[in-house]
């Protein structure tokens, strides 16, 4: 796509985040790193993270896709100065790369617009998850690392009504076993921990 800009000379390219690092060590940094998350051998995130420590104003900008929100705040965390879609138009790649080349920061629209919607469809899910009283004591219990014996004696109740509690909870969160629901528990903000 860079080809058609003459304002811009691609130095190097690298299909694995090894590679990338070794051409980093080669030729030195570049104006700017066009970074993909999902490379094999090393990923976008763990190569990105190590040629921040080596340059720290090394402008990078990620060439994700709608689904990634996950390393968002991690890549921001690290440095990145900018998200965008891999699909995008030639045009909205330039102004992106200018934005950071000029010491700003660019995330595609699209993109936002994909991870506020995603972020509205889980608290919509959150909402719809109506948990009972018990379920979601039992579920404290559960990110605890509690047994269902010792829930059940904490609870003054049988194994068996726990076992029932827990299939309700895996049935209305989508999980499949106990690890997973503390998590989304967790994740969702359903219980309390103590400190």
């Amino acid at each position: 796509m860079l080809q058609d800009y003459p304002q811009f000379d691609v130095v190097g390219e690298a299909d694995t985040g090894i590679r990338f690092l070794t051409l980093l060590e080669q030729l030195g940094p570049p104006d700017i790193v066009l970074m993909d998350i999902n490379m094999p051998q090393m990923n976008g995130i763990e190569a990105t993270t190590n040629a921040l420590k080596q340059y720290p104003h090394l402008p990078v900008l990620i060439l994700s896709m709608l689904g990634e929100e996950d390393y968002y705040n991690e890549l921001v965390g690290i440095g990145v100065k900018g998200f965008l879609l891999k699909d995008a138009d030639p045009d909205e790649l330039v102004k992106g790369i200018e934005r950071i080349l000029e010491g700003g920061h660019y995330f595609s629209q699209e993109l936002l617009m994909g991870i506020l919607q995603g972020k509205q469809k889980r608290a919509q899910q959150h909402e719809q998850l109506h948990l009972t009283r018990r379920e979601k004591e039992v579920l404290t219990y559960l990110c605890q690392g509690k047994t269902n014996a010792e829930i059940a004696d904490a609870l003054f109740v049988s194994q068996r009504t726990i076992d029932r509690h827990k299939s309700n909870l895996f049935i209305k969160s989508g999980c499949n076993n106990s690890v997973a629901l503390a998590l989304f528990a967790i994740r969702y903000q359903l219980v309390n921990l103590p400190e």
